[in-house]
């Protein structure tokens, strides 16, 4: 059934400050740093290469469509942080982020984005279908929601064999309108399959509201329609993220309980790169940047003595120059021959497979 754990503090608190309460006032204080720090350089980086990916979107460099992951760092790395690296990972279009914390190079996932050879589908597949089966990334999909039935599938394929791998399925919050979403979950819960679906709510299904798209904008509320877990989380906040999720994800692995995870994680620009968001209010956009999770999470590191400003700036630093090598990685490489376009069309061979260009004469 669909909960949510309240935050509430008894009234009979002692006054006196307790172990258990100090933990809970400094939520860091049980972190190992050096894994702190490194989400911290994971988020930054992820966040110079989506504004990387712009300014070659804008130079012409990228073609087709781009979304960025700009200001959803938080979720994107809090979710990963909870995954085995034998979990598989479906996603939507809006996926660099995910493909870097899933361990892709990130000069593999730009080679993607400019078309070329070295990307992680051999520049055939672009900013919408990153895929990379040796990391279990399974895409990378276009069609909003395509990945829903298909990341359900898998789940089946793992119950199946008797794995104990685990499923996690994002999504942005339109997804959760279509019917693919709804007979997904209910086919996961009816056979309690091992996938964790995690929706991204932005607040926008691209230009309008939840409110005025969901009878129920409370997202994770629809997983009580089929007696499924579901809870929402701050999006913003890391160490929520990844303990939310690694909850669910270990619950479905151990018990093979599905689940919905809400992540709720304002998006700092448009839709994708050539959306100029007009439809945003100027408090919209002032509270997208007051929630900023890379500002908050550097304030919180400072704040709890794991490093000082000299080290975040030097990850900054090591951050911007891998996002610049990216770049550099992927001007460099070789766009793919057209006579490789259909290579990888099928997995394996198909008879009488058409490989007609539209330039092509129909007979001959």
């Amino acid at each position: 059934m669909a909960t949510t754990t309240p935050r509430t503090t008894p009234r009979t608190a002692p006054r006196t400050t307790s172990g258990r309460r100090r933990r809970q006032a400094d939520p860091l204080a049980a972190e190992d740093p050096d894994v702190l720090r490194g989400w911290y350089r994971q988020m930054v980086l992820i966040r110079r290469f989506e504004e990387r990916a712009a300014q070659g979107y804008t130079r012409a460099e990228i073609g087709g469509y781009c979304h960025l992951n700009l200001g959803e760092e938080a979720t994107v790395v809090g979710l990963l942080a909870a995954m085995r690296p034998d979990d598989y990972l479906f996603t939507n279009y809006r996926e660099h982020g995910y493909a870097i914390a899933k361990g892709i190079e990130p000069g593999r996932v730009m080679a993607e984005l400019y078309g070329r050879t070295t990307g992680t589908s051999k520049g055939w597949g672009g900013s919408m279908h990153l895929y990379d089966a040796a990391a279990r990334m399974l895409g990378g999909y276009g069609i909003v929601g395509g990945q829903v039935p298909l990341a359900t599938g898998a789940a089946l394929a793992i119950d199946y064999r008797g794995g104990d791998e685990v499923v996690v399925c994002q999504m942005g919050d339109g997804t959760t309108n279509i019917g693919a979403f709804h007979e997904a979950l209910n086919i996961a819960a009816l056979w309690n399959l091992p996938i964790v679906y995690v929706v991204v709510n932005n607040g926008l299904g691209m230009g309008t509201t939840v409110e005025r798209s969901s009878a129920e904008p409370e997202l994770y509320k629809r997983a009580s329609a089929y007696r499924m877990h579901g809870e929402r989380v701050d999006g913003t906040d890391v160490l929520a993220v990844r303990d939310a999720a690694r909850r669910l994800v270990e619950r479905a692995r151990t018990e093979g309980k599905p689940a919905l995870l809400e992540a709720v994680s304002a998006r700092l620009k448009g839709h994708s790169v050539v959306d100029p968001a007009r439809y945003r209010t100027s408090s919209d956009v002032e509270a997208a940047r007051a929630a900023d999770p890379i500002a908050r999470f550097r304030a919180a590191l400072l704040a709890a003595g794991v490093a000082d400003e000299d080290a975040l700036t030097a990850l900054e630093e090591q951050a911007r120059g891998e996002a610049d090598e990216a770049v550099a990685f992927a001007a460099s490489s070789p766009h793919p021959d057209v006579s490789t376009l259909f290579d990888h069309t099928y997995a394996t061979p198909v008879a009488n497979e058409s490989r007609r260009l539209p330039a092509d004469a129909l007979y001959r």
